[in-house]
């Protein structure tokens, strides 16, 4: 059977402007859940049913296929159910349809494996996740009623401890898998139906119960980040112009250069180095007199006609695997250093060339702290190796 993975994601928002492009630690939202799709590879096709053209555009950079859908089922009052079935009608090979909320970024490829496996070779109709609370459980008691409010799931004279009660179990949104017959039939759960228990930590929905800043730091610390595990960064790679400066050369009136810099990115570069990590800056231009002007104390290579030939000689000649190295750039001469790197980052007016090879982008332009922010990044994320060392 042609098992589809589809993501809905409509460019009306009631509460975050197209919030499923919108960057979560770098990455636009959307693009969390197609790397987790793609990954798990039981997809027989990805998709992504929007009606906006950025969205689209970021869908085909992460390697989907995209449904245009109709403005009948792109309303404030369309249903999940009414763009799947839409969806369905103009592509009749697909028997199964994982439906992935866009908005449930720590979602790794194991799960999708996993309910892969329910529905295909067990025989299950519908499959969706859950995730386990221990909450407890009041009756609501509305305004100008004269009631008492009762237990739902306790009992207050012998109160539970958290290690005692298993808990319940309550849809968590990340995804609804559902065979074709059963969707044809007006329904997304129903049959044989089966759910699948998400880990709480992985459990997040930007939709209900929070908010970016605390979603990233979730995302940074339970995300998936690709098949590969993570590595230890040993050396960042800058490019001068357009990243660690803005890019504007001014000229006086003797021929003299200048250029101007933030001092949050020499404050990052010198944390960096603090860390262990080397850090080398690379430019096309001669900028050997700026470089010489701003004492940075980094190795660099200037008038540079070939930036990733440059990188693998740093590579081989510290020893390093590509994931052990960082790459900050914003031109198109940077695309193949980005795409090489095992991590890698842009500011926020890079080329969009440069964007769609990057793995990170930044809030901040070239030369506004761009590189202190990809040092807080690879910081956060060194964190995480840890951790998982730890594991």
């Amino acid at each position: 059977p042609h098992l589809a993975a589809l993501v809905l994601a409509r460019g009306g928002s009631k509460g975050i402007p197209l919030k499923n492009i919108k960057l979560l630690a770098g990455v636009p939202l959307i693009g969390w859940v197609l790397r987790a799709a793609i990954d798990a590879g039981v997809f027989h096709s990805i998709w992504v049913s929007t009606d906006h053209d950025e969205i689209e555009k970021v869908a085909k950079q992460f390697g989907a296929q995209v449904h245009r859908r109709s403005p009948e089922v792109s309303q404030d009052s369309s249903t999940s159910l009414e763009a799947i079935t839409e969806f369905l009608n103009h592509h009749h090979e697909v028997d199964i349809v994982g439906n992935i909320q866009a908005t449930s970024p720590c979602l790794h490829p194991s799960d999708l494996i996993k309910v892969a496996d329910l529905i295909q070779k067990e025989g299950f109709d519908s499959v969706f996740s859950v995730v386990r609370r221990h909450q407890f459980r009041w009756s609501e008691v509305k305004k100008g009623e004269n009631k008492m409010t009762e237990p739902q799931n306790l009992n207050p004279a012998k109160r539970y401890r958290r290690q005692d009660w298993p808990g319940e179990l309550y849809e968590n949104g990340s995804f609804y898998f559902a065979k074709r017959h059963l969707i044809e039939k007006g329904y997304l759960q129903g049959g044989k139906m089966a759910y699948y228990e998400m880990r709480a930590e992985h459990s997040v929905d930007i939709d209900i119960d929070i908010d970016w800043p605390i979603a990233e730091q979730r995302v940074l610390s339970f995300g998936y980040f690709g098949k590969e595990p993570l590595k230890e960064v040993k050396l960042l790679v800058c490019s001068i112009d357009g990243c660690l400066t803005n890019g504007r050369i001014y000229v006086t009136e003797d021929h003299k250069e200048m250029v101007s810099y933030d001092y949050r990115d020499i404050v990052g570069i010198d944390l960096l180095k603090k860390r262990g990590i080397q850090v080398r800056l690379i430019s096309d231009r001669d900028c050997s007199k700026t470089l010489s002007a701003m004492q940075l104390g980094c190795v660099a290579k200037v008038s540079v006609t070939n930036k990733l030939q440059v990188l693998k000689d740093w590579q081989e000649d510290m020893g390093l695997s590509w994931k052990e190295v960082a790459y900050l750039g914003n031109e198109e001469s940077d695309v193949e250093c980005l795409k090489q790197a095992g991590m890698s980052g842009v500011p926020a007016d890079a080329c969009a060339a440069a964007q769609k090879a990057a793995g990170y982008i930044c809030r901040s332009r070239g030369g506004c702290g761009a590189v202190r922010e990809f040092a807080e990044h690879i910081f956060l994320l060194l964190e995480k190796v840890n951790s998982a060392r730890k594991q």
